[in-house]
Formats: structure tokens, sequence, C-alpha cells
């Protein structure tokens, strides 16, 4: 949820530099260069989707150029990446005020290159606490705005809401529910979907991989410790606990760890002791899809992937962890009751979920249970297998790139239309 951004930079941080009253982009810059959309990614997940989103624009309209903040997934789909944001993906208040300077960077670097060749567009994805600084920059300057990934103030922080009016153009909305909350709050908005439902349609798996785990007999579990180095810092210990128990009452049960990078599994493997030799016990990077494909069930942290988990029908358990700091202050800002995107959409408990507060014992003790439940009765894991396709029957529904793509293209092309209208 939103609440892995930091609230910090929601509380109206001052960024140096900004400017109440600017001159809206250069025609003459604009026509002597291609056209251009510049992506701002603070997420590993939402550098995948504007990755696949960069592609379909670009296959759309091979003369567009981008740039942006990033990731190594659109710079591979061909943007030229002026920092590369996702490695400031932080969590929580505390671990934002530690990196303000670099933020305060990044949004100098988008800011003079908005100056020196305006683009035809800015496309935000998720990030909402930094993201909001480079939607004013972009607005001051009259550069059209998209947010795709939007944050999710139907959640929490709804007193955001005169922030995207002002400074976001077009909101393009992943959930049914989302799309109709906005609309009721008077922002301009359409309904594309989630492209979490794209990857999984279109990414094919590593067939020999999953053939050859197939064929192991054993309930496999899937271990999904997160994508973002401080939450896998402090799930996977607590995950790790819960299968050191959940070993000795299952013991030919297998669990595959699925992590994110290789860099993750190392440190993921450093935790083990002498007396974890015993542990039936695998590392992956990279196969998150296959291991899911794969699983009977799985054990994994709050997070988009919720979605691939549901479009699969794994059965799973949730588990977060917040400090205690953080939870006071979303206990006042949140409005909703669950962590997953399966559970909201439901409007039920599908998946069991646990949040950490502080210690973990609880939480682990909480889910060793239900895991052990899932593990031990195949019954239970087909009851959930079961509620989770319907799920995905009824909302894994692929197309969203597409939709978004031809958004804004069709957006693009009504302000060019304008502004020769304007010219002549």
């Amino acid at each position: 949820m939103d609440l892995r951004t930091g609230l910090l930079l929601s509380f109206r941080v001052r960024f140096p530099g900004a400017r109440q009253t600017l001159k809206g982009p250069s025609n003459s810059l604009a026509m002597d260069s291609p056209p251009e959309i510049f992506f701002s990614v603070g997420e590993p997940s939402g550098d995948l989707h504007a990755a696949r989103l960069i592609r379909r624009l670009k296959s759309a309209n091979p003369s567009l150029d981008f740039w942006g903040l990033g990731g190594p997934q659109m710079r591979d789909a061909g943007c030229s990446i002026l920092y590369p944001l996702t490695q400031l993906a932080v969590v929580g208040f505390v671990e934002v005020l530690p990196r303000l300077r670099d933020f305060r960077r990044v949004v100098r670097i988008a800011e003079e290159h908005f100056d020196r060749r305006p683009p035809s567009a800015v496309v935000l994805v998720d990030f909402p606490g930094f993201n909001w600084h480079i939607a004013r920059r972009a607005k001051e300057r009259g550069i059209p705005v998209f947010y795709y990934l939007p944050p999710q103030m139907w959640a929490w922080g709804k007193w955001r809401i005169h922030k995207m009016r002002r400074t976001v153009d077009q909101v393009l909305c992943s959930l049914p529910f989302e799309y109709q909350w906005y609309r009721k709050q008077g922002v301009r908005c359409h309904f594309v979907g989630h492209p979490f439902f794209d990857h999984i349609h279109e990414q094919p798996l590593d067939s020999k991989f999953v053939s050859a785990w197939q064929q192991d007999e054993s309930v496999q579990i899937a271990v999904l410790p997160g994508s973002r180095s401080r939450e896998l810092f402090n799930i996977w210990p607590m995950q790790l606990a819960s299968i050191r128990q959940l070993s000795q009452r299952h013991p030919s049960a297998r669990f595959l760890v699925a992590c994110l990078k290789d860099a993750h599994c190392v440190w993921c493997k450093r935790q083990l002791t002498d007396a974890d030799r015993h542990l039936n016990i695998e590392f992956f990077a990279g196969k998150t899809s296959e291991i899911l494909q794969i699983a009977d069930c799985s054990m994994m942290k709050s997070g988009s992937v919720s979605l691939e988990i549901m479009a699969r029908g794994v059965p799973s358990v949730v588990v977060y962890h917040v400090g205690r700091i953080l939870y006071h202050v979303a206990r006042r800002l949140t409005d909703v009751q669950t962590l997953s995107l399966p559970n909201m959409l439901a409007g039920r408990t599908v998946m069991q979920e646990f949040l950490a507060v502080g210690s973990t014992e609880k939480a682990i003790a909480q889910v060793t249970r239900a895991m052990d439940r899932l593990i031990g009765e195949p019954a239970e894991r087909s009851r959930q297998r079961a509620e989770l396709l319907a799920l995905a029957d009824e909302h894994a529904l692929t197309g969203a790139t597409d939709r978004t793509a031809e958004v804004i293209l069709s957006t693009l092309g009504e302000h060019s239309r304008a502004r020769s209208l304007a010219a002549a």
C-alpha cells in the first residue's frame, strides 16, 4: 500500500527550486526534437510495468523518445535513465529521513531536464510521496501529467486529493472500485486495469524449471520475502522462524524462496545457521512466476504480487511488518482493514493476513499456525484456490498496458491539435 513509499514525503516537504509561475514548453524546441515522454518510477514493480508501457508506446509510435527516473527494465526497454530512482525505494517515515538530500537532488535533475528539453508528457508510476513533486514541476511548465498505478487514496490519505486535482491531468486507474472513487472525487480518470495481469499473461515461464520442480511430489511452499531490501530485512527473519517450526511438523515439505535478485538470495542464505542444515529449502532469484506456478501454497509479504497469487490461484498466508511509530500514525490515516488486494477485491478475508507491529513473536506464531493448516489440509488449499480463481475470473483482465498507451497517445493527440489551432 501507499505507506510503503514513506509518510514524510507526503507531508509537504519543501524541495528547493520550486517556482510558482513558469512558462509552458517551448514550441520551437518541441518541433525540432522528437516527441518525448518522461517517466518517473520509484518501485521495482513499477519499473516492470513502465518498461512494458514504454515498449507498447514505442510500438505504436516509433518516433517517440523516452527519458526518465526509474530502473534497469525501463532502460532495457529504451528509456534514457537520468537517475536510478528505484534504488531509493524506501518504506516508512524513518527510512525517508536519511535520503531526503538524494530525493531533493533527483527532483532538481528532473526539473533541469524539463527546462532543457520539455517532454510532451510526464507519466508517474506509483511512489506518490516523491512523484507529487515531479507532478508539480511538470504542471508549472504546462506539461501534461498522467498518473499510472495511482496512490491508493481510497485507502489512506484522502486529504491528498487536492494535489491530484491540481497537478495531474489524467489518472489511469488499475482497480474498478478505485476508478469509481476517483470519479466521485471529481478527478479526470480512466479505468485501464492492472498491468500485472498483462505480465502474467505475456511473460513466458521457464518450462524446464517448471517441469523439473513439478516432478517433486512433496508439498511445495513458495516463500516471497519482498522486492525491497529494507522489507526483506524485516520479513525474511520472520518467515525463516516460521519455516523452522513448519519443517519439524512437515519434514517432507519443500520451501522455495523467491527473491527478486541475487543479492537478496545471498543475504537470505546468510541468515541460516548450522542448525538449519536439515531444512528442505531452496533459494532462487528471478523465478517468482515459475515458483508460484508449481507451488501448492505460499507464505508471502503483502504487496502487488498478491495479484499474481490471485491469478494463479495459489493459497497463501500474508505477513507484513511495520514499526510502532508508523503503525500508530497509519491507524489514524487509513480506512481499510486489510493488507492484500485480493481481500480488498473480495470484500472479505480470502487469504489470512498477519501484521507484526514492532515485536514479531506473535505474528510468527500466527503465520505458523495458518501455514500449518494449508500444508497439512489439502481441502483447505482447494477451498482457498477456488475462491482466488473465482476472483481472478472477475478481475484479472488483460490489456491494461494497451489501454493505457491508447489513453496517453489519444490525449497527446488532442493537445497537439489544440496547440495547432491556437497557433493558426
